[in-house]
């Protein structure tokens, strides 16, 4: 079965999830805007979500980490939990 390991930033609007990834893009670490921004309690672990498989997720999310490039901000993308910003860290 499909495994990922991710992160993510969860946050009430797109425009403040465009706002944080345009600070990650130009240099601020994913980690440290995680812990201040995210919505999320993954937050407090800058937002490490740990490993899982397809289907663990909501389809949105899934769809992002199951097919998204590695090590690359993705988002805004949305859920019925808010806009996330996602960054796949590994894939097996």
């Amino acid at each position: 079965m499909a495994q990922a390991s991710a992160r993510h930033i969860l946050v009430n609007s797109e425009a403040e999830c465009e706002a944080l990834k345009s600070e990650i893009e130009q240099g601020r670490d994913f980690a440290d805007v995680a812990r201040e921004h995210s919505k999320c309690p993954s937050g407090r672990q800058g937002g490490d979500l740990g490993t899982f498989g397809r289907g663990q997720m909501v389809r949105e999310f899934d769809e992002v980490v199951f097919t998204g490039d590695l090590n690359k901000v993705h988002g805004p993308v949305k859920t019925q939990f808010g806009y996330h910003l996602l960054e796949v860290t590994s894939r097996s």
